[in-house]
C-alpha cells in the first residue's frame, strides 16, 4: 500500500503517499498520518513546517506507516488537518509524527 486515502468530516478524501524511510523527505511543508497497515486505522494526525524533520524521527513499529502529503500554503494545510482530526477524534494529533 503506497496511497492511503483519507477521509476528512467534509466528505472530502485526502491522499497521502507512504514514507519508505529510504532517502530524505523534500523541505517542504505537509500533513502526516501514522496508520496501521493491515487495516488503515488512523493512529496519528500531524503537520510540519519541513517534512525533512520526519525522516530523523522516524522509528515506526512493524505494520505501521507513516504517510505524508505536501502541501505549501498554511491555510490549507491547517484546514485539511482540522478536516481530517475532526473525522479521527480516536488519533493522536501532534505538530510532529509522535512514533516509538
Amino acid at each position: 500500500m503506497d496511497f492511503i486515502d483519507v477521509t476528512g468530516a467534509s466528505g472530502t478524501a485526502y491522499r497521502f503517499r507512504r514514507w519508505s524511510g529510504e532517502g530524505g523527505h523534500p523541505s517542504i511543508a505537509g500533513n502526516d498520518v501514522l496508520a496501521v497497515e493491515r487495516d488503515r486505522k488512523i493512529l496519528a494526525v500531524g503537520m510540519l513546517e519541513d517534512l525533512s524533520r520526519a525522516s530523523r524521527q522516524l522509528v515506526a513499529p512493524k505494520g505501521v506507516a507513516l504517510f505524508t502529503r505536501l502541501n505549501i500554503a498554511r491555510q490549507l494545510r491547517e484546514a485539511e488537518h482540522l478536516d481530517i482530526v475532526t473525522a479521527h477524534p480516536e488519533a493522536e494529533r501532534d505538530a510532529e509524527p509522535k512514533l516509538a
